[in-house]
Formats: structure tokens, C-alpha cells, sequence
């Protein structure tokens, strides 16, 4: 395929800007590092497109079967235009009926080196191109050449070199999830994250589909109070107190200016988890390292706008009015009034005797480790992708994991107790000796426990992204399953402070959760 000077001309020549999401693009300047990316693209045939950045483009390759670390396989390349540089992590849905119509996925992400040469495009316009790649899915030397007798040159055939990180019958259809967000295609499809606004400059082209975060301004309106004042946020005015107080200990310490800041940034994100749901606060008003007290009474002196439920079945002594978080405002009230815990029921207030998520708590003990838990978590993630059930882990900002799993309404909190009974206890069978069914504590032998009694109204886990009582405030936070073999894991790895910056890169895992209700398999 001959290239002109503009190298994305006929990209764009292909596609109608109108319609489709893609980027027009625009030719980059030089990098400092060259980057590839190789996106899982189910057209009218499922491909890989292989592209490697070279003079400022995305030089690409539509790969049938995917490139593979087995030094054995050839695989079938066909050469395609160039594509622009916003492309390298493009991932979301073009339109049908628009030029390579479907979704598409980023399979595989990273840096790369020509080898044997020190003008990449010559190469490839000479019919060879070797590179060194560093992905997290392809690792050592790739070689494209142009098979000969081709007289338009499109087709090539790619290889993986018999070096290091070769593997042998390796299968990149066993590794579906894009690595950007540890989502399918499936997923990307049912609820893509990005769109691409072909209107918009290339460097303005791409479009978060995830909720609107909170404006600057309102962050520095907070900065510039005293020790108290009146935050206006969310349209809401809080009067906000003792912001310089320390309530969670750590160099430096995280105070409660700082934990409402986070609550206001996080708020569109876990109001989905929250909207709707009676809530138990775990309150802490002297800070982390006093001791906490659970609160579920809405007190009186709340504000008329934050939601309430009243629990008609409230019995004498019992909760009557629980804290409905509707809005993104409540969670900073929520934070305000002390609260360092968030967690909501399982189950709705239209319907509180129905829970829409089953649960599993991998509670470990005294002698587990790490790595145990790891095990028990990956035992579930096999057992759960077999019975074809949608569910996400996340890890529990102390030292626990929690599976969340989408179910449709109907089911009784006596069911899904049951369900995931047996489910835990099929995987406990496989590793014995780290499973206690013991229920007290000082019974299990310092083993883990898995808890499926938490599947009962009014047991609560706690909220993705909602911060844990301990120093240096760590959160709460949902994985992709992927994630889970990954040696950095730590269970308090993200804090206050740096779990934005993840969601900036990763999204939310757990939105797929959200569109996700189905029926429990039978067990046997």
C-alpha cells in the first residue's frame, strides 16, 4: 500500500465524520517514546489491528487471528491506512453501517522499538519491519514482511521470534479483556465508557460517558473557607465544620477538608451504588484512630432536601428513618457529619425484602495471607466465568475482598444466602486447608472465612470507593477480575488521594455491574 505525504488521507476519506465517533485526527509531532497498540475489532470479522506509531501515525496491520506469542504461528496481516495518534486508546463503539462498524477494545498497549533499521516508514515501505514491544500482553520481537508476489502489497505475514518471550500455542482469544479497562467487547458494547465527537478538535475528540465530575471551582470555594463556613456544592448550601481537624492519621495527615473534597469528587461515581438504598454510616467524628459507632437514624437536624426512607417495620428501639443518598450533595452531608464508612443496603427501599446483589466476603483470618486470599478470590472468579455470571471483585481497603454479583428482582435474601453457600462452599473444597466454616472467630484456627451470610437485610458491605478507618485513608475499590493477578495488588493499595488518578485511566469496573441483573444459575 503506497502512502502519500498525508498519511491519513485516506482514513479519512473512508469515514463519515458526521456519523462516526472515531477521531478525524490530526498528524502528531515527534514522540518520545514510539508507542503501539494492538484493539480487539469486531467488525463483520472479528480482527486485531496492529498498530505501531511511526512519523507521527498509527501505521496499521488488520491481523484475522491475532497476534500471538507462539513462534510457531504465521499469521495473516493485511495492511490498512494509517490511523491518527488518538487511536492508540480508542475504545467504545463506532456506529453500524459507518466503515469498520462495532466495537473495539484496547487488547494491548505499550512501547516499542524498530530493530535494524533507523527510518521505521522506510522499512515498512521497503516490505520489513522488525520491533521489540513491551505490552503487558506482547513482549519480544514481532517481524511483519510483506509477502511477496502480492502486487498491491497489502497482505504481510506476521511472526513472534523464538526469543525469550516466546510461548508456545499461545492463544490470544484466551486473553480477552482490554487492558486498559479489563472490559470484553461484550461489555464495551453494552455500555462503552468513551465516544468520540467527530465536531471537536482531535485533541478534544474523546467524550467520557461517566458521570460529570465536580468543577474546580467548587474545590477551590472549599479551600478558601476557614476552619468552617458555607460550601456551596452540587447546587447545595452545607455548612460545613471543623475542616483543619485530622481524621485519619499519615504523613501527611488526611483532614476533613480534604475527606469532603474526595467525597464531592467521587459522588457521581458512587451515587449509582447508592441512589435509593437504605444507608449505615460508620461514623468516626473524633477521627480514625478513636473508636467509631454505627448511625442509621436520619437525625432531625438533617436538611429537608436530603432523601429518607421510613422503615414501617421498624420495631420498638429500632432504626425508623434511614439516610436515601439521591443526590451527589448527600454524600458530602454524609462525609460532613462524620461519617468515614458508606454502606448501603443490598437491596432497594421500594423493596427491602429483595435484594439486587448477591454477595460473597472473603473474610480472612489470623494466618491467611495474602496471597491465600488471592487463591480463594481467583477460585471464585473460575467458578463464577463458568456458570457464565457477570460479577466484579474489589478489594476492601483493610485486608478483604468482596464479590459483587448482579441478580434480577424477585429474589429473597434467604436465596441468594443459599446461592452463595454453595458456591462458596464448592470452591472451599478445593483448597481446605485455608477455609474455616467455623462462625466464631476464635474457632477458625486463624483461617478465612467465607462469609455468604452477609446476604440478609440490613448486612451491609461497604460502598465501592468509600474510604476505611485507618491512617493514610485508604478506599475501597473494584477491580476487574484481570487485576487479580496482578504482584502490585495490595488490598489498601489506593487512598483518598490517589484513587482519582485510577479512574482517570481505568474508568469504574463496576459499572458493568449496573446494566448486569440476571438470574442465578442452578448449582449442583
Amino acid at each position: 500500500m503506497v502512502m502519500g505525504r498525508d498519511h491519513l488521507e485516506i482514513y479519512r476519506r473512508k469515514r463519515d465524520f458526521a456519523r462516526t465517533p472515531e477521531p478525524a485526527g490530526a498528524v502528531a509531532g515527534a514522540p518520545g517514546q514510539r508507542r503501539f497498540v494492538v484493539q480487539r475489532h469486531r467488525a463483520s470479522r472479528l480482527h486485531y489491528d496492529l498498530r505501531f506509531e511511526i512519523d507521527g501515525v498509527l501505521v496499521s496491520w488488520a491481523v484475522p487471528k491475532g497476534p500471538t506469542l507462539d513462534p510457531g504461528a504465521r499469521r495473516l496481516a493485511m495492511r490498512v491506512e494509517d490511523h491518527p495518534i488518538e487511536y492508540l486508546h480508542f475504545e467504545g463503539v463506532i456506529p453500524r453501517g459507518e466503515y469498520g462498524g462495532c466495537d473495539v477494545i484496547v487488547w494491548d498497549t505499550g512501547t516499542w522499538e524498530p530493530v535494524r533499521t533507523k527510518d521505521a516508514r522506510a522499512s515498512v515501505e521497503a516490505g520489513e519491519l522488525h520491533a521489540e514491544v513491551h505490552g503487558t500482553k506482547l513482549r519480544g520481537r514481532l517481524v511483519l514482511v510483506r509477502r511477496s508476489g502480492e502486487s498491491d502489497g497489502d497482505a504481510w505475514m506476521l511472526v513472534h521470534k523464538r526469543d525469550s518471550h516466546a510461548v508456545a500455542e499461545w492463544d490470544p482469544e484466551e486473553h480477552p479483556r482490554s487492558v486498559l479497562s479489563g472490559r470484553t467487547n461484550d461489555e464495551v458494547a453494552a455500555d462503552p465508557h468513551h465516544v468520540w465527537r467527530s465536531d471537536a478538535p482531535a485533541a478534544e475528540a474523546e467524550v467520557s460517558l461517566l458521570p460529570e465530575p465536580l468543577p474546580d471551582e467548587a474545590i477551590d470555594d472549599l479551600a478558601a473557607l476557614g476552619k468552617q463556613g458555607t460550601w456551596e456544592v452540587f447546587g447545595r448550601r452545607l455548612k460545613v465544620t471543623n475542616l483543619d481537624k485530622v481524621l485519619f492519621p499519615g504523613n501527611p495527615p488526611v483532614t476533613k477538608r480534604e475527606l469532603l473534597a474526595y467525597a464531592a469528587r467521587i459522588a457521581p461515581v458512587v451515587l449509582p451504588y447508592l441512589r435509593g438504598r437504605p444507608l449505615n454510616l460508620h461514623r468516626y467524628p473524633d477521627g480514625a484512630d478513636h473508636q467509631g459507632f454505627w448511625h442509621k437514624q436520619r437525625p432531625a437536624h438533617a436538611p429537608e432536601w436530603l432523601g429518607a426512607w421510613h422503615n414501617a417495620e421498624a420495631d420498638k428501639g429500632e432504626t425508623t428513618t434511614y439516610v436515601v443518598a439521591d443526590e451527589p450533595a448527600a454524600l458530602v452531608w454524609v462525609a460532613n457529619f462524620g461519617a468515614l464508612e458508606w454502606h448501603p443496603w443490598t437491596s432497594l427501599a421500594a423493596a427491602p425484602h429483595e435484594p439486587t446483589y448477591a454477595l460473597v466476603d472473603l473474610d480472612p483470618g489470623e494466618q491467611t495471607t495474602w496471597e491465600d486470599l488471592l487463591v480463594l478470590a481467583r477460585l471464585h472468579r473460575t467458578a463464577l466465568e463458568h456458570l457464565s455470571v457477570t460479577a466484579r471483585p474489589k478489594v476492601t481497603g483493610r485486608r478483604g475482598i468482596q464479590i459483587w454479583v448482579p441478580i434480577t428482582s424477585g429474589y429473597s435474601f434467604d436465596e441468594t444466602r443459599a446461592w452463595i453457600e454453595t458456591l462458596s462452599r464448592t470452591v472451599g473444597k478445593v483448597v481446605p486447608d485455608l477455609v474455616s466454616w467455623k462462625w466464631e472467630v476464635t474457632a477458625r484456627g486463624g483461617l478465612a472465612r467465607l462469609d455468604y451470610t452477609q446476604n440478609a437485610i440490613n448486612k451491609t458491605l461497604v460502598a465501592p470507593y468509600s474510604p476505611r478507618p485507618a491512617a493514610g485513608a485508604p478506599v475501597s475499590v473494584p477491580l476487574t477480575w484481570d487485576e487479580l493477578d496482578d504482584p502490585g495488588l495490595r488490598p489498601d493499595r489506593w487512598t483518598v488521594r490517589t484513587v482519582l488518578d485510577r479512574l482517570a485511566v481505568r474508568g469504574d469496573p463496576f459499572r458493568v455491574l449496573l446494566g448486569s441483573a440476571q438470574d442465578l444459575p442452578e448449582l449442583t
